[in-house]
């Protein structure tokens, strides 16, 4: 059987990832350190015969035995919350973590897939984003960690394919949602969702006109996994080009909610980006993917999980 091994397996993305692969008959050891991801997020994949979690620190070595096919690097704070709170752990993963797990598909000569970020555009000049645009990123503001983090990370990523052949593959991931977020990880949705099912005032940032583009989770990752297969090196974006304001998100999951929430707004968090819309026609072209399930059906599925995780007595 194909084997793969996924860093960061535990976390929302990883976990939606690991069930893609193992549906695909492809063998996952799951790898993380727990700092972000929940182990309830690979509990029922344990009677899986082809699945095999590891609690590892990947800034560390990096040891698996037996071959490996792939591996797919998605280990990494990913939320304003988490690398704001945890800056110094976010750049070792982005640069060392990326090292560790670039020199091991050197060693077993494995088919390699950076998880990168529309965070590597910062706060675009370009809109959409394609992939030829550089980037306006401050490297010393509070979210240059995670921005350059990932900027270095595409860079070594290419190194190891130039210099030492590595079949690599890199892919920018635009916002994403669905089940298995963390209630209270700071992204959009978790923060407007819990907020209202709390009845508690939804706080939106600055005035609401930022604008961002939504892609559910299970489109992503088919996105992500046609980009594995593929034989295209340099970076692709996944996303959804369905661009909405963030006062327009708020709105719909208040409505979709049932909340009596109100809306309040704060002041804009520095270097916050004001648009962001994938351009996919890349992705279009080379993998034939676009995004399926339209926002009201994704935000349906995302609210049934909160909802049940309520109900088994979990806090928002």
């Amino acid at each position: 059987m194909p084997r793969a091994l996924i860093t960061g397996g535990a976390g929302f993305l990883g976990s939606h990832l690991c069930e893609l692969m193992l549906s695909r008959g492809i063998d996952v050891i799951c790898m993380d350190n727990l700092i972000t991801g929940d182990l309830a997020n690979v509990e029922h994949l344990f009677g899986n015969s082809g699945f095999t979690f590891v609690k590892h620190d990947v800034t560390n070595y990096v040891h698996v035995a037996g071959g490996l096919d792939y591996i797919l690097h998605f280990a990494s704070p990913a939320s304003p919350i988490d690398y704001l709170e945890l800056p110094i752990q976010t750049l070792k993963v982005g640069s060392l973590g990326t090292h560790k797990t670039l020199g091991l598909a050197k060693d077993k000569k494995a088919r390699y897939l950076l998880a990168s970020t529309s965070e590597t555009y910062g706060d675009p000049q370009i809109h959409p984003q394609p992939e030829t645009y550089w980037g306006n990123v401050n490297p010393v503001g509070p979210r240059g960690v995670y921005d350059e983090a990932k900027r270095f990370a595409e860079a070594m990523t290419m190194a190891y394919h130039r210099y030492h052949g590595v079949e690599t593959r890199i892919v920018r991931i635009f916002n994403t949602y669905g089940p298995r977020m963390r209630l209270n990880d700071g992204r959009a949705l978790p923060a407007f969702m819990s907020q209202a099912l709390r009845g508690e005032d939804v706080t939106v940032f600055g005035d609401g006109s930022q604008t961002r583009s939504f892609c559910f989770v299970s489109d992503l990752v088919e996105g992500i996994f046609r980009l594995l297969m593929s034989s295209e090196v340099f970076p692709t974006n996944i996303g959804n080009p369905a661009e909405m304001t963030i006062l327009d998100f708020a709105k719909a999951v208040v409505k979709l909610t049932g909340s009596k929430s109100k809306i309040v707004f704060k002041p804009l968090p520095v270097d916050d980006p004001k648009v962001r819309q994938p351009d996919i026609a890349k992705a279009r072209r080379i993998l034939g993917w676009e995004p399926l399930v339209p926002l009201e059906v994704g935000l349906e599925k995302t609210l049934a999980y909160f909802q049940a995780k309520l109900a088994a007595g979990g806090k928002l």
